[in-house]
């Protein structure tokens, strides 16, 4: 098949900036073309990335001019606008379009450049009804397929799940209870209020006290070009934190898979206290973890529910209860105490893991892009 993704307008491709979305396609766009495939990866032109080429797997990039994320949803639909007219400019004959942008399936009115198949990374609201013409929309998760289902239920035979996949290297390859691990609390993704994390902070200094060699690691940007609260949320998280002194560290972003490879493999324990109840869909950050072997620990949100069972896979608290940050303290204790349970959690969830391979979540989507090509009703994956 020749295949176009067309990325949205405030990343670039290579998630130089991060981007689970971005990441997730990165991948899957190269595994397509070792499969014999046609792939041209639309995206935002970046600094040191030139605006057409040919990558070492195959993959033919064109970039356009995009933006810096601003922090209004007005100005950024205005400049998805903006991205998306450019975009569909250089957009080549193919079988299949896959967007992420809000307004590219609105404008893609012809098969020309191909079946439209509209990847819905984000909680769905009323703008599903815009799309009511796309052969495909597509997401990572239940409850999120349920949530479109309710927008637009005349579409049920054209919604799929397809998960996203493992990024390449975060799937461990050796045995997991060989690696060494360090008494630390790990987050990793985007230092913003929607993840949760003054309830972390809160939580771990209940849990520190008793467990005074143990350290929180806090891995993720809060510049708001990046997607984090910015300088002033970063200054309140560091105020909540004061009294733990340097039982909190600031690591940053991780710029490279290795940086963060390298955290996840050696954290006892990670965490992803995420409170976005319209805003997270799948949970990449967890489901990395876990591929490393790292025990997680989750708020409980439903579509984290495609992949940590409480106690089987990971630890769920209820982010909702009243005391929420003593729930998180006790997940903790339950893990700083049990060396063995923590081994059991870190098997059970890189076993888990092994199901979303770059490789098996590939072979899905193409497929799901097959039946959208032909037009075949498909019942949730």
């Amino acid at each position: 098949m020749r295949i176009t993704i067309a990325q949205g307008a405030f990343l670039p491709v290579p998630p130089r900036l991060g981007g689970a979305i971005e990441k997730a396609w990165h991948a899957l766009g190269r595994e397509f073309v070792r499969r014999g495939h046609e792939v041209t990866h639309v995206s935002r032109l970046f600094d040191g990335l030139p605006a057409a080429e040919t990558d070492d797997a195959g993959v033919h990039h064109r970039r356009v001019r995009g933006f810096s994320a601003p922090g209004h949803i007005v100005k950024r639909l205005a400049l998805d606008l903006l991205y998306a007219l450019r975009v569909r400019r250089v957009l080549p004959p193919a079988d299949v379009l896959v967007t992420h942008t809000f307004w590219l399936p609105v404008l893609c009115r012809s098969r020309r450049t191909g079946a439209r198949y509209v990847h819905v990374g984000r909680f769905p609201r009323a703008q599903m009804r815009l799309y009511r013409h796309v052969e495909r929309l597509q997401t990572v998760s239940r409850p999120i397929a349920e949530a479109i289902h309710r927008v637009v239920p005349g579409m049920a035979g054209r919604v799929s799940v397809v998960p996203y996949p493992l990024p390449p290297g975060m799937l461990a390859d050796d045995e997991p209870s060989t690696v060494a691990r360090k008494p630390v609390v790990l987050f990793a993704g985007r230092i913003h209020p929607q993840k949760g994390l003054a309830l972390l902070v809160r939580a771990f200094a209940l849990f520190h006290a008793a467990h005074s060699a143990w350290t929180l690691r806090l891995v993720g940007p809060h510049e708001t070009p990046l997607g984090g609260g910015g300088e002033d949320y970063r200054a309140e998280l560091e105020r909540l934190a004061a009294p733990l002194g340097g039982a909190v560290e600031w690591a940053g972003f991780a710029a490279t898979a290795e940086a963060l490879r390298s955290h996840l493999r050696e954290a006892g324990a990670f965490v992803y206290p995420s409170v976005d109840e319209f805003g997270e869909t799948f949970g990449l950050a967890p489901l990395e973890a876990m591929g490393s072997a790292c025990p997680v620990v989750v708020s409980a949100l439903a579509c984290f529910g495609d992949f940590v069972r409480d106690g089987v896979s990971g630890l769920v608290f209820d982010h909702r209860a009243p005391d929420a940050a003593e729930r998180l303290a006790t997940a903790l204790r339950r893990l700083a105490d049990a060396p063995e349970e923590r081994a059991r959690l870190g098997r059970a969830g890189w076993e888990t893991a092994r199901e979303f391979s770059l490789d098996r979540v590939a072979g899905m989507y193409l497929a799901d892009f097959q039946d959208a090509v032909e037009g075949r009703p498909q019942p949730p994956r």
